[in-house]
């Protein structure tokens, strides 16, 4: 920056006018990053102060803005986010959350939910088109790509969760429900032999994917583990003594926990418990109850990263287990 002080202002004043005349010839844009608190103190040989009440000067007129004070960028005009997601779940809160911390206040985030309805997912999504500058969507069905997702820009639509279609012309950040799910489950292992059976609790009408079933039962043939699928649990299904359950409904992970009290059993010593999906809760019922799946605060950071910066992300995110007092 070719810029010097004179003693007719003060320095935060001339610092700041600087900036604003940069913002005003378009030398720094929209939503250009500008140089840290640090680099201007050492370039321009002035306090870390100075700089900071430059930019407090500036961001109080809305003309600059910051990321969890940081990070600061040029403001002024909006972008906008189309945020179309399948079904709420604390989880996916986790998400939305993560990208309203992560992003400048510019970015205004539309968020919906096509609760796996077809029609509105259609008409969400013609109705958006050429009216954001990013889309980020969980797509409709499991086993297909959507056609009328060909009507945005490839360049700004980013895939995210699930979907056993080939995904390798589009952007996406996705969790893979099968070898993954095997892979989880060996690390568990040695815990996992200490039970005389493995049930997991999976309807058939449930969105989640419905090939995890075969990967969970090559699991258990591979290491002779005895196993079963449940479709359905009821509120007088028995929980059986020495019996593990992987579970994908949190509906289900409440059935297994009252009736296993009314039994007399207790978990982790009697039977385990394995949750699809963390959830807040899971942190403080029953001393704890395990979960398996993705790290959604880390889908959101990169969600926002290809939202502000244009960078291609193609990734599949590994599932972990979170280990506490259910098995």
């Amino acid at each position: 920056m070719d810029f010097e002080f004179n003693n007719k202002n003060t320095k935060v004043q001339q610092l700041t006018d600087y900036i604003q005349k940069l913002i005003s010839t378009k030398e720094l844009k929209v939503g250009d990053k500008l140089p840290s608190i640090n680099h201007l103190s050492k370039e321009f040989h002035i306090s870390r102060d100075t700089v900071f009440k430059a930019f407090t000067d500036l961001k109080a007129r809305d003309i600059i803005d910051s990321v969890q004070g940081k990070n600061y960028y040029v403001s002024t005009h909006n972008k906008d986010v189309l945020l179309l997601l399948d079904e709420y779940t604390p989880f996916k809160e986790m998400l939305y959350n993560t990208l309203r911390v992560k992003l400048p206040s510019f970015y205004n985030i539309d968020l919906w939910f096509h609760q796996y309805n077809e029609y509105l997912f259609n008409q969400i999504i013609n109705d958006s088109v050429g009216r954001y500058s990013k889309y980020i969507v969980m797509n409709y069905h499991n086993e297909k790509f959507s056609k009328v997702l060909r009507k945005i820009d490839q360049k700004k639509l980013l895939l995210l969760d699930f979907g056993n279609f080939n995904k390798k012309d589009y952007f996406h950040v996705c969790q893979d429900f099968d070898t993954s799910l095997y892979d989880a489950l060996e690390t568990i292992k040695p815990e996992l032999e200490k039970y005389r059976k493995l049930f997991f609790v999976f309807n058939r009408y449930h969105k989640h994917p419905q090939s995890s079933k075969r990967y969970f039962s090559r699991f258990c043939i591979d290491n002779n583990f005895a196993f079963e699928i449940i479709d359905e649990l009821t509120d007088k299904t028995p929980v059986i003594k020495g019996g593990f359950y992987l579970v994908i409904k949190q509906t289900d992970i409440v059935k297994i926990v009252k009736q296993g009290r009314k039994e007399g059993l207790k978990i982790q010593s009697d039977y385990g418990l394995l949750a699809y999906n963390d959830n807040p809760f899971y942190e403080i019922i029953e001393n704890g109850i395990s979960s398996i799946g993705i790290d959604w605060q880390k889908m959101g950071e990169l969600v926002s990263s290809f939202i502000a910066t244009d960078l291609p992300v193609k990734i599949f995110l590994p599932t972990t287990i979170t280990k506490r007092n259910s098995f």
